[in-house]
């Protein structure tokens, strides 16, 4: 059975930076999507970056230049680096699996598994 536990969430003031964690257990990253989203009240679903089965990262537009996937993620863990924080990066930061690795589902919002998320919050 799949497991995802999130952590690493906190509150940091504009331009710092976190990292957030997630623990998997049970699944195939040979073959499965990992990514992260996040949500924050009243607004809609974010994609922020997905890992596919052949190893390829995709970051939503606002992440592409502040966040990261470190290269050394631990095969059992993916880390989010998130760097040049601002306000409008709070939310809830979730981390979510597809089946289909290609992650093309995953990006229209259909996951398979889902964790319970950690709070990101930017203070300006």
């Amino acid at each position: 059975q799949v497991q995802l536990v999130e952590s690493g969430g906190g509150s940091v003031q504009a331009g710092g930076s976190l990292t957030l964690s997630c623990a998997a257990s049970g699944v195939t990253y040979s073959s499965y999507c990992m990514g992260w989203f996040r949500q924050a009240p009243g607004k809609k679903r974010e994609g922020v970056v997905t890992v596919d089965s052949d190893g390829r990262t995709r970051f939503g537009d606002f992440a592409k230049d502040r966040f990261t996937i470190p290269k050394d993620n631990a095969k059992d863990t993916l880390y989010l680096e998130m760097n040049s924080l601002k306000p409008e990066d709070t939310a809830m930061y979730y981390c979510a699996v597809q089946e289909d690795g290609s992650c093309s589902p995953w990006w229209l919002g259909y996951y398979n598994f889902r964790g319970r998320g950690t709070q990101v919050t930017v203070s300006s």
